[in-house]
């Protein structure tokens, strides 16, 4: 146990630790959209989709704490080498260069990880924990996007998820070694495709529900 508390850490295990954390929740970003496109199937279809995943009982609950963990050690992991970082330089560059690798995602990475953790759980807690109890999940989702504010903050988080998302995919790849010329440009451009998906794909849901 020793060489893996070790290896957790150190530098390179902390970055390991981000990338396998950081593509879980790409993953579960895939999955929730294809979930939440139910939704311009109708009460009905949304809600036989629901009752789908209660099915799975208190499986569901473990997941969603499983996912909060995920993000609560991606964004410390995150912020203590984001921190280690500024003391190994304490003393920052006067003029900032952009060697063209730089993006507003690679740039904002701590700030948006941050933000994503608050909306996070933000969020699960409306579904949680609603006020007044709707009769359905669909309900819910319609009264939740009943309200403007709620559809800012919703849509100010997609933004924020697919601005991380940007450079957090790809950089994830290589730091699992997946850093090779011939494939790297692919999965930025993949990355990019993915960041764009989710905020149209989530994004635009509040937008239609707000219209019925």
């Amino acid at each position: 146990m020793a060489w893996l508390t070790n290896t957790l850490g150190s530098s390179v295990g902390k970055k390991l630790m981000m990338a396998i954390t950081g593509l879980s929740f790409c993953g579960f970003l895939a999955v929730h959209l294809i979930g939440n496109l139910t939704l311009y199937g109708g009460s009905d279809f949304f809600t036989a989709y629901v009752k789908h995943l209660h099915a799975y009982g208190p499986l569901i609950t473990v997941a969603e704490l499983g996912l909060v963990a995920l993000a609560v050690v991606h964004v410390l992991t995150g912020l203590t080498l984001f921190i280690g970082n500024l003391s190994a330089r304490p003393i920052r560059y006067a003029v900032k260069k952009n060697a063209g690798g730089r993006t507003l995602g690679s740039a904002t990475m701590p700030y948006t990880g941050i933000l994503l953790l608050a909306f996070l759980i933000f969020h699960l807690a409306d579904i949680r924990f609603p006020t007044p109890e709707p009769d359905t999940v669909y309900q819910l989702v319609f009264n939740s996007f009943a309200k403007k504010g709620y559809i800012f903050i919703y849509i100010l988080g997609v933004v924020i998820a697919a601005i991380h998302v940007s450079h957090g995919f790809w950089s994830a790849f290589q730091t699992l070694g997946a850093n090779h010329p011939k494939y790297m440009p692919f999965i930025q451009g993949l990355g990019i495709a993915f960041s764009v998906i989710v905020a149209i794909g989530f994004g635009f849901i509040p937008v239609y529900i707000s219209t019925l």
